[in-house]
Order: C-alpha cells, then sequence, then structure tokens
C-alpha cells in the first residue's frame, strides 16, 4: 500500500483536493487517473480509501470511499535527543524512530551540545516520508528544541528516564519498563550529560538506566531506547 497524507482531513470529509505539489506527484510522477485508489492519513490514526474523481496535476480532487481508524497506542515513547553535530545522524533517527513506532521527539541543547540550532521544517519533512513509507497512521510530535534545563523542570507524562554513560548505579532498561507504562527518555549529546546535568535529572525524578554494555553513539542510542521500549510493550 502507498500511503499520502493530509493533515486536514477527518471524519466528516467526504472529498477534499491535494495540494500543487502532491498534486503534480500523484498525477505526473506516479501516472495516477481517474478512479484509481489511493489510501490516505491525516496522521491522526485515520485511514482513508478514496477514489480519484479529478486526474489533474495542478488539483487533484478524490472521493472518501471508507474510513478506518487504527488503534490508539496503549503507552506514549517520549525521546528528548541531543541533536548531532552531523546533521544526517539526526535524521537517520528521526526516520528509524518514526518507522519503530515513536510519539514524540524534543531536541535538547545540553552542556556539551555541538550543534545548537535545529532546522525543524526539515526534520518535520524526514518524519513524515518516514511514516508514510512504513505505512503508519499516527505522526509522530516533533517539538521545538529546548534546553535541557527547561526539559527536566517540566512535567512529562509516565516513566522517567535517562541514559548516561557515567560509572554510577543504574538499572538496565529492560528491568525497569512496566507494560504500557508511558516513557520519557533523556539521550544525550556525543560527550555525554555532565554531572551537573544528570544530578539536576535525578533532582527531578528521572531514573538513571543503562542501553546495553557498550558505549553508543548519539543516534544510535535514541534508536536502542525507542525499539526496545516498544518491543518490550510487543512482547508482554
Amino acid at each position: 500500500m502507498q500511503l499520502f497524507y493530509n493533515a486536514d482531513i477527518d471524519e466528516s470529509t467526504e472529498s477534499f483536493s491535494f495540494d500543487k505539489e502532491e498534486s503534480r506527484h500523484i498525477i505526473k510522477v506516479l501516472r495516477k487517473k481517474d478512479s484509481d485508489i489511493l489510501h490516505v492519513t491525516n496522521g491522526l490514526g485515520l485511514l482513508f480509501e478514496t477514489e480519484i474523481t479529478l486526474a489533474s496535476d495542478n488539483k487533484c480532487i478524490v472521493e472518501v470511499l471508507s474510513i478506518k481508524k487504527s488503534p490508539e497506542p496503549k503507552f506514549r515513547l517520549h525521546l528528548a535527543v541531543a541533536p548531532t553535530k552531523m546533521n544526517d545522524r539526526f535524521e537517520w533517527f528521526l526516520e528509524k524512530a518514526t518507522e519503530i513506532g515513536i510519539q514524540e521527539i524534543t531536541p535538547i541543547f545540553c552542556d556539551r551540545s555541538e550543534r545548537k540550532s535545529v532546522n525543524k521544517e526539515r526534520f518535520e519533512k524526514i518524519i513524515l516520508s518516514a511514516m508514510k513509507q512504513s505505512n503508519e497512521t499516527y505522526l509522530p510530535k516533533l517539538n521545538e528544541a529546548i534546553s535541557f534545563k527547561e526539559f527536566v523542570k517540566q512535567k512529562n507524562e509516565g516513566l522517567q528516564l535517562i541514559a548516561h554513560c557515567e560509572e554510577t548505579d543504574k538499572k538496565s532498561l529492560k528491568d525497569i519498563l512496566k507494560p504500557n507504562e508511558s516513557v520519557t527518555m533523556l539521550i544525550g549529546p556525543e560527550g555525554d550529560f555532565s554531572e551537573k546535568e544528570i544530578a539536576l535529572a535525578l533532582e527531578n525524578n528521572f531514573q538513571p538506566v543503562m542501553l546495553g554494555n557498550t558505549r553508543l553513539r548519539t543516534e544510535t542510542a535514541a534508536v536502542v531506547a525507542c525499539h526496545s521500549v516498544v518491543f518490550f510493550n510487543e512482547n508482554v
């Protein structure tokens, strides 16, 4: 199934049109024509089966034939991850985490972060593309980038965890997870969290965890964390 996206449709929608760019892609590139079937999601769990009623590369119009609602996730996984020095590494994480099944992502700037700005618009395009490629109907939420200090002091959902490399008392992630419990986890920059940041996280009720016995890159740690939480909940 090839999946398309339109954020403006809901269960009351009977017909709608794609914008010019998407219309051109559908008609000129994919060579779709009148009466062809397209599957579309609004990123909120709805899957629309539609039929093309006007195959124009300026304005492709479709009629909704049926709507299916995907089950809502039983838990939410929110990763707060320090942007990597090389953008392509963070973008790889965004793509893979979306495919695996993350719900929310926040870029965080830390004491040892080498990158202090992000291109949110580009990140959103990568997440959207990964959602469509994996035939998911829920679009992960990408928050504005904020400082580590701001993030740990705000109210976060579910179990609050911090994965770091310091030789301190830490539990294995698999030993701390509970079925269908939402998780908010912090993943640090290439140089790891500072001791001050770790202390601040603990003061704000984050629990320290380890993701394995080897030292992982930021983007690898984030993907491992994402897969571990999703896999755990799929097998309980």
